[in-house]
């Protein structure tokens, strides 16, 4: 039989374990899950296209070999015949440049192929280069592969050589089977290029552009479509390489057509665009798409100045880099982009934020929840954040860097949303020890301020307000950092 005492002490331990349970709140209870997300959201290809920031462009064919833009289509193949060609030292190229996607025109405007499609003999076959056995696309595919490096295709809607164009049903069929045969043959492909350039005199032609999408989603799942209109990336409007100083990565695609878009719109974006589409910032480092010999490739400044105007607008730079008729990079662009290269390493390389505290104006889940400002200081630029609380005051959101030791000196201030979760800043304004020192509308993936008035000395304090947000605000990253190569009050580094 169990004492008397014995039962009294366990009924004190059982009292005692269910006081505790009600002071302390179980572990289950003090987790905040994440904020709801707003639509539109990107999808995965999307998401790995963006991180890549900075991507390749390859205008290569006959039109190399004529020292013009666009081809005529009536080329004699014979004129091509790039001997020494070296899709290894392109790919190379890339590689020192940073970049992990390269996009080769595989059949500009003239309609002539880079590969051997046996829907057309104005090919490679009929070139002299390598006896009509050769196969750039997939010297170019090989080198790729070797080097960890992503493959896209160009493929010209517009070809002013096929006999067929012009009439609807014939050439349709004639450019899917051209579809099919890059997308089936030659591996996985990231990203496939249109567009709606065609000439004034060309014959009326309508593209089937919705069949050619479903094919392409068909052979290839993971790849995004460029276009005006998408439906995985959109054209900027321009070739100059800028995004609108406001750049949404949503837009109604409803609105857009593709050769017939209004520039500005796909400029801007917009706030209440029902799509997720964003902007690729398309430019030459030369003048021209194609090489030509009185060409040289553009200034570090230039380069630079694209750079802050795409990369640091939200979205991709795509930057064409043409090889010359030996079928090389010419040693000129190889050397600019190594230049180009060290550069933005050389400016984001060191965050001076991370020698800073950090508070902010409040946050989700309180101190102990997972969305602290601390978060903005990781390596992580897209599912670790800082957000204010539901109840902070939606016109005060402010995230504050305040120096441990010496004064901070910077020119350019970088931040990054969580776009995983949409696209969400409107207004926002940068302060630097109580002085408001810039002005900004939308981040998205990444929003770089190259300071106009130059470089802050002897700083304390940086303070980032977000005034206006469709919905709380999610900042991924804040970085503060310095640029040599930037003096708005004189000359800039060439």
């Amino acid at each position: 039989m169990a004492k008397p005492h014995s039962s009294l002490s366990c009924l004190i331990i059982s009292f005692l374990i269910t006081l505790l349970q009600l002071i302390i709140p179980s572990q289950e209870a003090k987790i905040t899950p994440p904020p709801l997300p707003i639509l539109p959201l990107p999808n995965y290809a999307q998401l790995k296209w963006q991180q890549r920031e900075l991507i390749m462009f390859l205008h290569f064919g006959v039109n190399t070999f004529t020292d013009s833009e666009w081809g005529t289509g009536h080329e004699n193949p014979a004129i091509f015949n790039p001997i020494r060609l070296d899709a290894n030292q392109w790919v190379d190229t890339a590689v020192q440049a940073g970049v992990s996607l390269v996009i080769l025109t595989a059949k500009h405007h003239d309609g002539f192929c880079l590969w051997p499609s046996k829907y057309t003999d104005h090919s490679v076959t009929r070139s002299p280069w390598k006896n009509g056995q050769g196969d750039v696309v997939q010297e170019f595919v090989n080198a790729a592969k070797a080097r960890g490096v992503d493959v896209g295709l160009y493929l010209s809607p517009w070809d002013r050589h096929d006999r067929t164009y012009g009439l609807n049903k014939e050439y349709n069929e004639h450019y899917l089977a051209q579809l099919q045969e890059l997308l089936n043959k030659y591996g996985d492909v990231k990203e496939i290029w249109f567009d709606g350039a065609k000439g004034s005199n060309a014959p009326n032609m309508t593209y089937y552009f919705d069949d050619w999408f479903a094919m392409v989603k068909e052979y290839q799942s993971t790849i995004n479509i460029f276009s005006d209109a998408g439906p995985g990336v959109r054209w900027v409007g321009n070739e100059k390489g800028f995004a609108g100083s406001t750049s949404w990565s949503t837009i109604n695609r409803t609105l857009l057509s593709i050769g017939n878009s209004n520039a500005d719109y796909l400029n801007s974006g917009d706030p209440k665009g029902t799509d997720w589409l964003p902007p690729e910032c398309d430019v030459s480092i030369r003048t021209g798409w194609f090489w030509h010999k009185s060409q040289a490739p553009k200034g570090l400044s230039d380069l630079l100045e694209i750079y802050y105007k795409s990369v640091g607008r939200n979205c991709v730079l795509l930057l064409n880099v043409p090889p010359d008729t030996q079928g090389l990079i010419s040693d000129s662009d190889v050397q600019r982009l190594k230049e180009f290269r060290s550069a933005i390493d050389t400016i984001f390389s060191t965050n001076l934020a991370n020698k800073c505290s950090i508070k902010a104006s409040s946050q989700r889940g309180g101190k102990n929840g997972d969305f602290g400002p601390e978060n903005v200081l990781d390596n992580d630029h897209l599912w670790t954040y800082w957000t204010p609380s539901d109840e902070d005051n939606k016109d005060d959101y402010w995230i504050e860097l305040r120096t441990k030791s010496r004064p901070l000196r910077f020119n350019v201030v970088r931040i990054q949303e969580a776009i995983g979760l949409g696209q969400r800043v409107k207004r926002h304004e940068i302060w630097v020890d109580g002085t408001k020192i810039e002005n900004g509308t939308t981040i998205g993936y990444k929003k770089l301020h190259r300071l106009e008035k130059g470089t802050v000395n002897n700083a304390y304090s940086v303070m980032i307000k977000i005034i206006g947000s469709r919905g709380t605000p999610l900042i991924s990253s804040v970085g503060l950092h310095f640029d040599p190569f930037w003096n708005p009050n004189g000359q800039v580094a060439t």
